[in-house]
């Protein structure tokens, strides 16, 4: 037997706000800095999507 709570709908929001505002971010921020080190052994354009995941795990977590 689970002893979690379900979700509350804000917290789902929030959640996806925060993967969708995170991704956006470093994607732009990518595209401008020329040479991004933020994950290098990843390929550029799955880096942001891999990095939103941090702040949208840590939302869903405090929520």
């Amino acid at each position: 037997m689970s002893m979690h709570a379900p979700v509350e709908r804000k917290v789902s929001f929030a959640t996806a706000a925060a993967y969708l505002s995170s991704t956006g971010i470093l994607g732009i921020l990518a595209a401008v800095q020329d040479d991004a080190q933020l994950l290098a052994w990843m390929p550029d354009s799955i880096s942001p999507f891999a990095l939103a995941l941090v702040p949208t795990a840590m939302t869903f977590w405090a929520g």
